[in-house]
């Protein structure tokens, strides 16, 4: 999820590189700017990340008592498939999809999300949840892209907007009879796994038959885990996140919530927030949008105190990376929601007042504020550019992450 909000990024970091390097490794001049759909939020390139920064702000502004800009629902519900499905982003909505159209699960479990939140668009959201459930892998899960390997990100994303669409995971069944709940628990590391501060993780992707534990997927599972999203109503009760129980594990998806969620807690304990080292480098550098992720997930489980450093690093660390960026705007917006903060004031922002400014201008104050719900799509995670633009400086390495859709980094 990262990626897909950074790929404008990624995209201006290769060329840049690419520039300084010797003529005769020069690439093709660049492509056009792509025009910006009136009503989409965000300046960028729309091609990698439209419909889920899209999907965020409208999330956010809801949450928070905006009435969106009527022109950024249709945008949104312009870019939905006769057949349910969302892409990434589709420059002509006019044209009707075909074999060709990239569907995306993750485009697609967000924007079930959004719709659901706003009301109002049951017949989408309908269309939306049946097009995820129809491509459900014999495993139960899923993968970003339809037909691969089901992923430990992916499948928690698509499962929380299942729950908001009315769906009950353990009876979301592949046709080989595995439900969408068995697949998310498969993804998590148990009592055998080492280090031992790695038990309770969830991966994304097993290596060579090994899940390596990833803050991305384990912040998207706590949420899935919990039938939630990650718009999250401040919890009633806070207590101190735990490891997983050992040596029984987790039996069912709250206790396999709840070892992520202790996962989360002790490896924000480290640096005060999550780090990811830069693709062919051994350079570590802050992992933004993650961190913002396991805030909201540590949240959700009732431990807001766990979070509370890294929620405070956040305050003070998130101004140039959310400059302009409405999914990372929207995603502090959330976090901010779900720790009972207010995002006009996130530490000296106006997060709001800066989301508005990114989207359409006839935005409103809704009345009366909307009810706190928990509909919303995992993100995972969130916006975070850091890594990508030390990853412009290898040759060629710029198109392959940007068509993998989501190349996971290595936590810290």
């Amino acid at each position: 999820m990262n990626v897909r909000r950074s790929a404008a990024t990624l995209a201006a970091s290769a060329v840049l590189c690419v520039g300084a390097a010797p003529a005769a490794l020069a690439a093709p001049s660049p492509s056009p700017a792509p025009v910006i759909p009136s009503g989409l939020f965000g300046k960028n390139d729309p091609t990698y990340d439209g419909v889920w920064r899209q999907s965020f702000a409208l999330l956010a502004q809801q949450t928070v008592g905006v009435r969106p800009a009527p022109q950024a629902v249709e945008w949104l519900t312009g870019q939905q498939c006769a057949d349910g499905a969302f892409a990434a982003f589709r420059a002509d909505a006019g044209a009707a999809c075909d074999a060709k159209t990239l569907r995306d699960t993750n485009a697609t479990a967000v924007a079930v999300q959004a719709l659901k939140a706003l009301g109002g668009h049951d017949e989408a959201v309908k269309k939306g949840a049946g097009w995820l459930k129809s491509v459900q892998n014999e495993d139960g899960g899923w993968a970003y892209n339809p037909g691969s390997p089901s992923e430990g990100s992916s499948t928690p994303v698509v499962i929380s907007a299942l729950v908001a669409a009315g769906e009950n995971p353990a009876e979301v069944k592949s046709k080989a009879g595995k439900s969408a709940s068995e697949a998310l628990l498969s993804f998590q590391l148990g009592c055998s796994a080492e280090p031992a501060a790695d038990r309770g993780a969830f991966g994304y992707l097993p290596q060579d038959g090994k899940l390596d534990a990833n803050a991305d997927a384990s912040a998207a599972a706590v949420l899935a885990a919990l039938g939630k999203g990650p718009v999250v109503a401040p919890a009633a009760a806070d207590t101190p996140a735990a490891a997983l129980e050992c040596p029984a594990g987790a039996k069912d998806p709250a206790a396999a919530a709840q070892g992520a969620a202790g996962y989360l807690a002790e490896a924000l304990k480290k640096d005060g927030h999550l780090t990811v080292k830069t693709p062919g480098s051994d350079a570590v550098t802050p992992d933004v949008g993650n961190t913002a992720d396991a805030v909201i997930a540590l949240a959700a489980a009732g431990h807001k105190q766990s979070a509370a450093g890294a929620l405070e690093w956040l305050k003070g660390n998130t101004a140039e990376w959310s400059k302009g960026n409405p999914a990372a705007l929207a995603t502090l917006i959330l976090t901010a929601h779900a720790t009972g903060n207010d995002p006009k004031a996130f530490g000296g922002a106006d997060l709001v007042s800066a989301l508005n400014a990114t989207g359409p201008a006839d935005t409103a104050t809704a009345t009366p504020k909307p009810k706190a719900s928990d509909a919303g799509s995992s993100s995972s995670s969130n916006g975070n550019v850091w890594w990508i633009i030390g990853a412009g400086a290898a040759a060629g390495v710029g198109i392959g992450i940007l068509l993998s859709g989501r190349k996971k980094k290595q936590q810290l």
